[in-house]
């Protein structure tokens, strides 16, 4: 039977086909110009970042994406309305930007979040401007922009899970996005920082085809899907039993804390700063950044070692006699 497609149904199966191939840098000229064709038509969404309580650093992750580049993702993918590091306006002309969505873009627009949100001393651990002389807290706005969005993305550790300002005694008394907006749809992109492939796929994502495939911690299945471990090019040395001893030994990182056996992302397969290195390639082990337990890991910390019971979902034919060395 034939099968007529549209021009514009076509270039969306093919930027759906594409997508995460393309934000890896391997899409040809051809398929890239497909997708910013398509990306343009839908680029009127509105797209609200707000920075809570954090470092920044996902926003120069994203400052730092290759395919596609900064500028194209500015002019291209999205329409960046607010974002207090890289907009022009500030003061209340530039809080009107916000303003505008809650009231005349209600389920138009998209949110992002950076950075956890503290509710110690009523939300003013982080404020973002004043309204009538006085401050006006993260949670605050959340409070009002989080129900009027489509979509509500939660990008970094911090953000999606509370990462570590959440981290004990915890106190400002950090929370989740999903914990202040139980309510929201809530997309995870956890990271610390999170990579700037995993941002702009998803936002591109969400343009163009509404909410990914999300796991059980509402993270996209295209890029949390696979454990670190699972795709090392150290992991040989696992199964050999040859541990690195000192940080930048040859061998694998287990002994020195990775977290590659817990993590889930696709940092071995995407590698950062354009594919030049990653974590373990560099000498440092995973410290599973983009886990839920994340900075502690249960007790284990950044560097402490795994116990054996979190390793035991891998094959591991010398599992038995590495037990014996531990004990």
């Amino acid at each position: 039977m034939d099968i007529i497609m549209t021009r514009r149904e076509l270039l969306k199966a093919m930027t759906a086909a594409g997508l995460g191939l393309a934000l890896t840098g391997y899409a040809g000229p051809a398929l890239k110009k497909l997708m910013a064709e398509e990306l343009a038509r839908e680029s009127n969404t509105p797209v609200i970042w707000l920075q809570g309580q954090g470092c920044t650093g996902d926003s120069v992750s994203l400052l730092n994406t290759v395919h596609p580049d900064i500028a194209e993702v500015l002019t291209e993918t999205i329409n960046l309305q607010f974002h207090p590091t890289v907009m022009a306006s500030a003061g209340e002309s530039s809080l009107q930007m916000c303003e505008r969505a809650i009231k005349d873009q209600k389920g138009k627009f998209v949110l992002v979040v950076e950075g956890s949100l503290p509710l110690g001393a009523d939300g003013h651990f982080c404020d973002i401007g004043e309204t009538a002389g006085k401050p006006v807290s993260c949670i605050q706005w959340m409070k009002r922009l989080g129900p009027a969005a489509s979509a509500v993305l939660a990008v970094g550790t911090c953000a999606a899970f509370g990462g570590i300002p959440a981290g004990k005694p915890n106190p400002t008394q950090a929370n989740s996005v999903s914990q202040i907006l139980p309510n929201a749809t809530v997309i995870n992109i956890p990271g610390c920082p999170a990579h700037p492939d995993w941002i702009v796929g998803t936002i591109a994502h969400v343009l163009l085809f509404g909410i990914p495939e999300l796991d059980e911690h509402k993270r996209p299945k295209a890029f949390f899907s696979k454990l670190v471990h699972e795709n090392c090019e150290r992991r040989s040395y696992f199964e050999e039993q040859k541990f690195a001893k000192d940080y930048g030994d040859e061998g694998c990182l287990f002994e020195l804390g990775c977290k590659g056996p817990i993590a889930l992302c696709d940092a071995p397969i995407r590698s950062w700063n354009n594919k030049r290195n990653w974590c373990c390639r560099s000498g440092g082990p995973c410290i599973g950044c983009t886990q839920p337990t994340f900075p502690e890991h249960e007790g284990s910390g950044l560097y402490g070692c795994l116990p054996l019971s979190k390793t035991e979902g891998i094959p591991w034919a010398r599992r038995e006699e590495f037990a014996k060395t531990r004990s």
